[in-house]
């Protein structure tokens, strides 16, 4: 999730743990929200691999690495096995460097399905097996967009399913402030039709509709990245999405040109942003959802991902002060299902061992996804949870977008090549917004693409 986890170069400091069955965070059978009966199966059917260790690497450092570390107690109370998580700074790094010198973790944890196939090509991950994969395509929302999404061609150059996801984020959100929808007489819209006619009513009611910041320092433009995706899901079927993302499907197919305009018809509209088209480019993405909360609004209006809530001010409840709602799809195309754009981590074999397979095994339990969901900042597309255990209201319903999703699209720009969906398309959006057709701007992201060597 290279647009919202951008962070400076820093040390190579890696932090490491060992997790065993000590404190459980929710005591086994106390509270019937939870699957027990899910973890005592799967604790009888794992006692032969006490005193065990498995190696885990992954993205999660200080909050998040504290709440994976309650999961994984859990783990280690049902095997008996002695669990060491690790991460590092630059994780992305550490990881190749480990499997190349040949000493890899059990585990490795990734949110970049573009550096995974990489290593199932140098053949540093271990094949999942056909089993897993039929598992996730059935207990999963969007069951075989996830299987898509982990299976990669091995150093043999046959495809297989190498990785299994884990906690993943939602970014086809629109949000608003139920008070001022309430003061004036507007609705959640249920079609993007309905979208565009509520921006149409906004604007004929004398406010304005959208708020709009593309700036975030030197990723300024990458908001923009996120609208074109999820219009290129609403305009197309996933498999175009999908081509795209791998330049099989060119910039300057009007598929793509036609959703960049899409966003134009939003963001170059001077009667529908906050500031006029000028402000778009030169506002930055964490002060854009501000105008959401001035007296009287600024905007009505904001696209998101779930993560934005973060720089709403403070005291700010969601769900009372602030809430969302899925950004529609478009009444004219009901063959598109309801297609989810986001991101999320994998989970990947890269050193067999009973214990890993085991681990494997372990995250097909509604427990290991539910005890985190208690706590905050977990989502699952895993039909098989309750849904109530979910923290709050909010990630309940964020979670269920997940799992009544037709498809899920992975952050488009995130599996393109960095200089690309990290380089060319942000620029070509600052560029779009600021006065280039989306014809231009395609053409010259394509050039970019076509550059590389």
């Amino acid at each position: 999730m290279r647009k919202t986890l951008l962070a400076t170069a820093a040390s190579m400091v890696l932090l490491s743990g060992s997790v065993f069955a000590a404190d459980l965070k929710f005591a086994p059978g106390a509270d019937a929200k939870f699957n027990w009966k899910s973890y005592e199966d799967f604790k009888a059917a794992h006692a032969d691999l006490k005193g065990q260790t498995l190696t885990i690497f992954g993205p999660w450092r200080g909050e998040d690495e504290a709440l994976f570390q309650s999961v994984l107690a859990y783990f280690a109370d049902a095997t008996g096995v002695n669990v060491r998580y690790s991460s590092s700074e630059n994780y992305e790094q550490q990881i190749v460097i480990d499997t190349q010198a040949g000493s890899p973790p059990n585990i490795a944890i990734l949110p970049q399905p573009g550096l995974l196939a990489d290593l199932a090509a140098k053949g540093f991950l271990v094949p999942l097996g056909d089993d897993t994969a039929k598992w996730v395509e059935e207990n999963y929302g969007a069951g075989k967009s996830w299987v898509d999404l982990g299976s990669y061609k091995g150093k043999d150059g046959n495809k297989a399913y190498f990785a299994f996801p884990f906690k993943a984020d939602v970014k086809s959100l629109v949000w608003y402030v139920p008070e001022n929808f309430e003061e004036a007489g507007y609705k959640v819209p249920e079609s993007m039709e309905d979208l565009l006619k509520l921006t149409d009513q906004i604007v004929a009611d004398g406010g304005t509709p959208w708020c709009i910041g593309l700036g975030s320092g030197g990723a300024t433009g990458w908001p923009a990245t996120d609208w074109v995706e999820d219009l290129m899901l609403r305009t197309q079927p996933l498999d175009v999405y999908q081509k795209w993302t791998t330049n099989e499907v060119k910039f300057t197919d009007p598929a793509v040109v036609a959703a960049i305009n899409e966003f134009g018809k939003f963001a170059k509209n001077e009667k529908y942003v906050s500031g006029g088209v000028a402000a778009v480019a030169s506002t930055d993405f964490r002060d854009s959802p501000k105008g959401l909360f001035d007296i009287p609004p600024k905007c009505y209006l904001h696209h998101q991902a779930s993560f934005i809530p973060s720089f709403f001010p403070e005291g700010t409840k969601v769900g009372t002060d602030a809430d969302f709602f899925y950004m529609p799809t478009y009444a004219s195309k009901p063959e598109l299902g309801k297609p989810v754009l986001g991101a999320g981590t994998l989970v990947t074999v890269t050193k067999e061992a009973p214990a890993a397979k085991a681990f494997v095994e372990f995250l097909k339990t509604p427990i290991a996804h539910e005890v985190w969901m208690a706590q905050s900042s977990f989502l699952t597309p895993y039909k098989g949870v309750n849904v109530d255990t979910y923290a709050n209201e909010q990630m309940k319903r964020q979670g269920e977008i997940l799992t009544t999703a037709t498809t899920f699209g992975f952050d488009g720009s995130d599996l393109m090549p960095g200089k690309i969906g990290a380089g060319a398309f942000w620029t070509g959006m600052i560029d779009f917004v600021g006065g280039k057709s989306a014809d231009q701007v395609a053409a010259d992201i394509q050039k970019a693409w076509d550059g590389l060597k």
